[in-house]
């Protein structure tokens, strides 16, 4: 890498580390600068899962005190995050590269749609609680465990917006509020990176400068979420990352 290419890649870093403590899709952000330095599709994902670790757990220790409480439910959960990141991490590296190549413009499309529609879903979350007489699991019962499974195989694969696939599913089957289900989600999101990348290790080959970069930067941008999260526009975020998922779709289709 040149150094203004590094430079970009540890930015990247801190702007996905913020953006996934705060929405999640912070993939979309580091995914395609990944792609600009050269990298190959499936290397880059490769990078991205073991960089993101750090902001993960970064993103975690920031809403630590919204965490409180909820250990029993964090720890069931994880068992279907590992479950179906592992899965996922799989996945890639059994599909052909060129089923990867074809399959992830239609995975960045399907997350900036969710990135659109996060206020419509969030909408619809909060008017579920407000209904009254409606009973709810602690844990989101058998439902909720396939449901993040499923998402975390999808995640596993590939991360993009696998947060806000996991903030709609606890919305509509846990009774809590969104903020300490946004801590748990940060939880679920390192779970999946950490089992994806602990299997990638010994499988596939990663680009080491990459993951430094992203690793030491979104750990800054991890902290940076948890603290200011709460304050920054959700509409100047989801603007940001759908023109980023968008050149992101361009470069993977003219590849």
């Amino acid at each position: 890498m040149t150094i203004w290419e590094m430079l970009a890649v540890f930015a990247a870093g801190i702007s996905a580390g913020t953006i996934n403590t705060i929405v999640g899709s912070g993939t979309l952000i580091t995914f395609p600068v990944l792609l600009a330095t050269g990298l190959p599709p499936v290397t880059a994902t490769v990078s991205n899962a073991l960089g993101l670790i750090p902001g993960s757990i970064s993103g975690a220790i920031g809403y630590r005190a919204e965490l409180t409480g909820q250990r029993s439910r964090v720890l069931r959960l994880s068992i279907a995050a590992a479950i179906g990141g592992l899965s996922g991490a799989v996945l890639l590296l059994m599909l052909p590269s060129t089923a990867f190549e074809t399959i992830v413009p239609v995975l960045v499309a399907l997350a900036l749609v969710l990135v659109i529609l996060q206020p419509r879903i969030t909408k619809a979350v909060q008017r579920r609680r407000d209904r009254k007489g409606t009973p709810t699991n602690p844990d989101g019962g058998p439902l909720l465990f396939v449901g993040l499974m499923l998402a975390s195989v999808y995640g596993g694969y590939f991360t993009a917006a696998q947060g806000i696939i996991y903030l709609a599913l606890m919305g509509m089957l846990l009774d809590d509020t969104l903020q300490r289900l946004n801590a748990t989600k940060n939880v679920l999101a390192a779970v999946v990176n950490s089992i994806a990348a602990l299997f990638f290790l010994f499988v596939a080959d990663f680009d080491w400068t990459a993951v430094a970069l992203i690793a030491v930067g979104s750990a800054i941008g991890g902290q940076l979420g948890a603290k200011i999260g709460r304050r920054l526009p959700p509409t100047a975020l989801r603007a940001l990352i759908v023109v980023v998922g968008t050149f992101a779709i361009i470069q993977l289709l003219l590849r």
